[in-house]
């Protein structure tokens, strides 16, 4: 998270996804304001988790870097260019608009 403040990545979001989904534990969801800086964030991160000796993560959508996909296994980071992140709207579909959602059961 100190990585991504760090590279001024904007509208940081932080969902819970514990009951929700055996994909991951959580995921992060933030914005850069361009194509470089979406990949500079992303790059950072990347290189934050291998120095602290975490098993390489998975990454997709450096190419075009209109949205970055970082799967650490227990996180999911998605960093997008602002627009994309609207148009996909993560935060709706998995609940972060609701914070009050419980799951019954």
């Amino acid at each position: 998270m100190h990585v991504l403040e760090d590279m001024k990545a904007e509208d940081i979001t932080v969902i819970d996804l514990v009951g929700k989904t055996s994909l991951a534990d959580a995921m992060i969801i933030a914005s850069g304001r361009v194509n470089r800086h979406v990949a500079s964030i992303a790059d950072s991160l990347v290189e934050a988790l291998k120095a602290s000796g975490l098993q390489p993560p998975k990454v997709e959508g450096m190419p075009a870097c209109d949205w970055v996909l970082i799967d650490t296994g227990d996180i999911i980071v998605h960093v997008f260019r602002p627009e994309v992140r609207q148009f996909y709207n993560l935060e709706k579909m998995w609940g972060a608009d609701r914070p009050n959602e419980r799951l019954v059961g």
